[in-house]
């Protein structure tokens, strides 16, 4: 009976995918943080659009200016938050790459378990096809 197939590098692939489950988790993360920023932003967009609709026609002065005061206040929010996103982008880059390198390291390996794997299926092909000619030559000279 053949042995049965051993990947010596079985654990090292095993940590390998660990860290590629640990990148994509972190990638994830990255990618909400950016996506709250987004809802935020709209949020803003929206509050100066309401704002906006509800001064309309709207001649009182201090009404104005307390319009031109929360714009302001939506302003400054929206540039935080612009400069939160981009901040948040780089984050995100920077955890696609390094997703990016470990799906490489797993994928090299896969590709030689998978390489040794074929080898090994042919190589034990090869010798049950040896043993069965020798029962067979055994069994046609004992006749």
């Amino acid at each position: 009976m053949a042995k049965k197939f051993i990947f010596e590098l079985q654990k090292v692939l095993e940590y390998r995918n660990f860290e590629k489950e640990q990148a994509e988790g972190e990638l994830a993360k990255a990618l909400a943080v950016e996506t709250e920023i987004n809802e935020n932003l709209k949020k803003i967009a929206q509050n100066y659009a309401a704002v906006k609709a509800q001064m309309k026609g709207s001649l009182n002065f201090q009404d104005m200016m307390a319009q031109s005061q929360y714009n302001n206040l939506l302003e400054y929010q929206k540039e935080e938050l612009l400069k939160q996103l981009a901040e948040a982008k780089l984050v995100t880059e920077q955890k696609r790459e390094v997703l990016r390198e470990c799906m490489k390291k797993t994928t090299a390996l896969e590709k030689l378990k998978e390489k040794q794997l074929a080898d090994w299926k042919a190589a034990a092909d090869y010798e049950e096809a040896e043993l069965l000619d020798e029962v067979k030559n055994k069994l046609t000279t004992s006749i």
